[in-house]
């Protein structure tokens, strides 16, 4: 998968802004980007700083930009840009606060066209990876959320890879149906890009009106109207997750289903159910496990896990500049 993904940067390079210059694990994974030709790290940090910390742990960042808010040179038009994209609810003084901190600075990178994408949390919560990126990145026309998904991926009994995509697993806590409607959708897309062709089942603990409840009719009613809003896709549900997997079971279940036994999208009911779905398929299935990936935003922005390492920044670098 990453191979694909290098080849598709090789061909149309991109700057991706890390919020967090000095800390270790994104300084080793620059310096390994920097030793490719297809992703130039920016660095948001006191560069007297961030060259010292790069020297101290041993890693060669020469060739990385490194930008400091303290003295940005742009720094006023930055200023005007943020006050205008909140809308009078933040004032110049409050603004240009706000951009002394690497992740309100890092995404109004981006939205200033400097760099094309970001990636932060190494220390920032998600929730103060995502606010800035909703205040000005804001949504794609036509989603009214943002939303997740990650990617799976373990070697394949026959050769290559197996890849599947699972959402929402670490945004929405109780997605309402419309809400659903944009979850699968958005994964569906994000599944293509990473080379899955998208089967989506939309999961509960009833297959195809086996069993009654409120949260299956959520789970039904979204489906159908996921499958009325993009008849290209291979959608179904209401399923449990042994029909959308199992051919024998599905097709037992649910006669005639695309999708019934050979699911590789998963959308969940709710964070409960998508975020103990995905560590199960990690640590039990032996997935390795790619996300959360953003989805619904105008332009490609990332959280990292506070407990990452270096090599899961720089793939979550190469999945993120991939989106981009």
């Amino acid at each position: 998968m990453f191979g694909q993904l290098i080849e598709k940067l090789k061909a149309n390079p991109k700057r991706i802004v890390f919020t967090e210059g000095t800390d270790s694990r994104i300084l080793e994974a620059s310096a390994r980007l920097l030793s490719g030709t297809f992703l130039t790290p920016v660095l948001v940090g006191n560069p007297a700083e961030v060259h010292a910390a790069a020297e101290k742990a041993g890693f060669n960042i020469r060739g990385a930009e490194i930008i400091n808010p303290a003295t940005y040179e742009k720094m006023d038009e930055m200023v005007d840009t943020m006050v205008e994209l909140r809308r009078g609810k933040m004032t110049a003084e409050q603004c240009r606060e706000l951009l002394q901190k690497g992740n309100y600075f890092g995404t109004m990178l981006v939205k200033m066209g400097v760099a094309d994408c970001l990636l932060g949390g190494a220390t920032y919560s998600t929730a103060d990876t995502v606010r800035p990126a909703l205040q000005l990145i804001k949504t794609k026309p036509g989603n009214k959320i943002v939303s997740s998904c990650f990617i799976l991926v373990r070697p394949g009994a026959s050769g290559g890879n197996e890849a599947l995509a699972m959402g929402d697993c670490a945004i929405n806590i109780d997605p309402t149906e419309d809400e659903l409607v944009e979850i699968g959708l958005e994964c569906a897309k994000c599944a293509k890009s990473f080379g899955i062709d998208p089967k989506v089942a939309y999961l509960s603990y009833s297959t195809h009106g086996s069993g009654k409840g409120e949260t299956v009719d959520k789970m039904r009613n979204a489906c159908q109207k996921a499958k009325a809003a993009a008849p290209d896709l291979d959608i179904d549900g209401e399923m449990q997750f042994d029909a959308a997997v199992s051919p024998t079971v599905g097709q037992l279940k649910f006669p005639g289903s695309k999708v019934a036994g050979y699911a590789n999208t998963f959308i969940f009911p709710n964070i409960n159910a998508g975020n103990i779905g995905y560590k199960i398929a990690q640590r039990l299935g032996k997935f390795d496990a790619y996300g959360p990936i953003l989805l619904g935003l105008n332009a490609p922005i990332n959280d990292l896990s506070r407990g990452c390492n270096a090599l899961e920044v720089y793939s979550m670098s190469i999945i993120t500049a991939a989106l981009a």
